[in-house]
């Protein structure tokens, strides 16, 4: 094992850590300030229905009703962290969302989004549950 190896496998564990913490203390917790710790501008958005810029997560946050997030799965490669998870509260019934986030010098600066209304398992065609 090289150093490089150690370096990086340290760095992907340090961002999803990151990644994890923001997103609890943001979304969970609705810590508004979460948002001057973890993210940074120009913060890049992806989402069909988010602008650039941290201002709409300011104004989104607040107003969320019954919102959990519950990651089931983490996965990092250089400055790109995966989040796989189920949602409740951001839509009207739960989504399954899998999140890209990448980051710089340990803030989160741009991010893509994928989202699926939940289908249960006996609901889908291979029987094998979307999360």
């Amino acid at each position: 094992m090289t150093d490089d190896t150690v370096t990086e496998n340290d760095r992907a564990r340090r961002n999803t850590e990151i990644v994890v913490t923001a997103m609890r203390e943001l979304f969970v917790d609705k810590d508004l300030t979460a948002l001057d710790r973890y993210w940074a501008e120009p913060y890049v958005q992806h989402s069909p229905q988010m602008p650039d810029g941290l201002g709409t997560l300011r104004a989104v946050v607040p107003g969320l009703e019954g919102f959990s997030w519950e990651p089931q799965r983490t996965a990092a490669q250089g400055d790109l962290v995966f989040t796989h998870s189920l949602v409740h509260g951001w839509g009207p019934g739960p989504v399954v969302i899998v999140d890209i986030f990448r980051l710089e010098n340990g803030r989160i600066v741009e991010h893509w989004d994928v989202v699926q209304d939940l289908t249960e398992p006996g609901s889908t065609a291979s029987g094998n549950a979307m999360v």
